[in-house]
């Protein structure tokens, strides 16, 4: 093929992805909409599959980013002034934790399980659910985090507080199911944890969607009837 050809596709695919890029506004990696994700795979593939092939040329590579261009901006004004609109097309937030309580169906929805509810929770440096007051998952996959009050940083000299700090959380159960390898990380066995349960006032396992422990608090439960709350 003509390397004359394929430099001039690529200086064409390289500003007309960035002139598209400038207009459009689109956001930083990290902030992908469902839209603009699907929006980067199809101009990597519109350009990509265009570059090498001999019998694509260079007016056909212009029209189909021209007409990638309209489609994407008339999304973009749609969503933009049709408010109505912006749900179905690009998602809503949806509130996780409410007033301290998980929403289970919610995070059902989204499929979401407590793994990854901690994993973005530790992102925010938040180690334990009891934590949060409010914790909103985004259209762009992102976790926005409210803290209890009893739980806002504060400098502990201010208050002559002592300098123990908690340790990690464990996941000890989730939906009914007994991690069996979060007990031996913390040296424990099922017989502790049914002890403990029981001292807290649990003791049907298929009643409890999550059980989690950490030291210098101790345990948490949460049982399914927050599921109804939400």
């Amino acid at each position: 093929m003509d390397l004359g050809m394929i430099s001039a596709k690529l200086i064409i695919g390289f500003l007309g992805l960035w002139v598209m890029t400038r207009v459009l506004g689109k956001k930083e990696i990290s902030q992908l909409t469902p839209f603009d994700f699907i929006s980067s795979l199809m101009l990597s593939e519109l350009v990509g599959n265009t570059v090498y092939q001999e019998d694509v040329h260079i007016g056909q590579l212009l029209f189909s980013l021209a007409i990638w261009f309209i489609l994407s901006y008339v999304f973009e004004k749609v969503t933009q002034y049709a408010r109505k609109t912006r749900g179905p097309l690009e998602g809503s937030p949806s509130i996780l934790i409410r007033n301290g309580e998980v929403d289970i169906r919610e995070m059902k929805r989204n499929r979401l399980d407590f793994e990854q509810l901690l994993m973005m929770l530790r992102q925010k440096d938040i180690f334990s659910v009891r934590e949060v007051s409010y914790a909103i998952f985004e259209t762009n996959g992102s976790l926005s985090v409210m803290k209890n009050t009893e739980y806002e940083t504060v400098q502990k000299s201010d208050l002559k507080l002592s300098d123990d700090e908690p340790g990690l959380t464990y996941n000890l159960l989730e939906e009914g199911r007994i991690n069996e390898e979060a007990l031996k990380s913390l040296g424990k066995n099922k017989i502790w944890l049914m002890e403990q349960l029981r001292q807290n006032g649990h003791t049907e396992l298929e009643n409890i969607a999550y059980v989690e422990w950490q030291e210098g608090r101790g345990l948490f439960v949460l049982e399914h009837k927050h599921e109804r709350h939400g």
